[in-house]
């Protein structure tokens, strides 16, 4: 599978069943202070776990980070 997350081609041997997993493993576990959309259409966190990916979806991760 592939999948395009933050403007970059990234290849799945084996797919992530849900936008959850796919966190899970792009974020190092991490899950506060994280928006995510998929093909321009934000996901709420609630709803990672019932959102499958297809092959190509454009995955934007923002993570808020401290500073000023």
């Amino acid at each position: 599978m592939e999948l395009i997350i933050n403007h970059q081609q990234k290849f799945f041997e084996e797919a992530p069943a849900s936008l959850a997993e796919l966190m899970y493993l792009e974020t190092s576990r991490k899950s506060k202070g994280i928006a995510v959309a998929v093909n321009n259409q934000v996901v709420p966190k609630t709803q990672w776990a019932s959102t499958v990916l297809q092959d190509r979806d454009s995955i934007l991760i923002i993570t808020a980070t401290q500073g000023g």
